[in-house]
């Protein structure tokens, strides 16, 4: 087992939910707020929200750089939902500023909004299985470099993707019964 605990950054949306997952799975958790907060932790989870609202915190309160340096330290970071778009090269509808982290190009709210929301089942790629898919308001990744592996498809959308220690995931695996993303996270660190 680890002996830091996984970071939760925990400003708004998912975050509860995302600890709900970690300890069912026996993981040790540390809600992020401020920089200092990082050096405590193996990994990070960015969870969905409003992508607006969590890049304003994490740039007044010093994380945007933080979480940049803590992958380029080697850190595996997890995003989902408006993390994803947080973790994008390009975001796009509207254009906005990101962390940079994978290289992908991310449309929000692409799938519409808030009565769009559905449950899905696409495939985990890893281990071939169907995967329930909890889209909410969500973002659609319109392109991915070379370098970046797809991890899940539904209807021939690709919805989540690793590239060297960081994932990104259109919807919401925390809000899923199973969470076979997770388990793939957690065996990253």
């Amino acid at each position: 087992m680890n002996k830091l605990p996984v970071g939760i950054l925990a400003i708004q949306g998912g975050y509860e939910a995302h600890a709900k997952v970690l300890c069912s799975l026996n993981t040790p958790f540390l809600y992020v707020t401020l920089p200092t907060h990082l050096y405590k932790t193996s990994a990070l989870i960015i969870p969905g929200g409003e992508s607006t609202t969590l890049l304003k915190f994490i740039t007044e309160n010093g994380l945007f750089e933080a979480i940049i340096n803590f992958k380029q330290q080697g850190h595996p970071i997890f995003g989902t939902c408006a993390g994803a778009v947080l973790m994008a090269h390009t975001v796009k509808n509207p254009d906005q500023p990101a962390l940079q982290l994978m290289d992908i190009v991310i449309e929000r709210n692409a799938y519409g909004r808030q009565l769009a929301s559905c449950i899905k089942f696409g495939k985990f790629i890893p281990n071939q299985e169907e995967m329930e898919m909890v889209f909410i308001r969500a973002p659609k990744i319109k392109a991915i470099n070379k370098t970046v592996e797809i991890l899940a498809q539904y209807d021939e959308e690709i919805v989540c993707v690793k590239q060297a220690n960081c994932i990104a995931a259109t919807f919401h695996p925390e809000l899923s019964i199973s969470s076979p993303l997770h388990i793939y996270f957690l065996s990253l660190i």
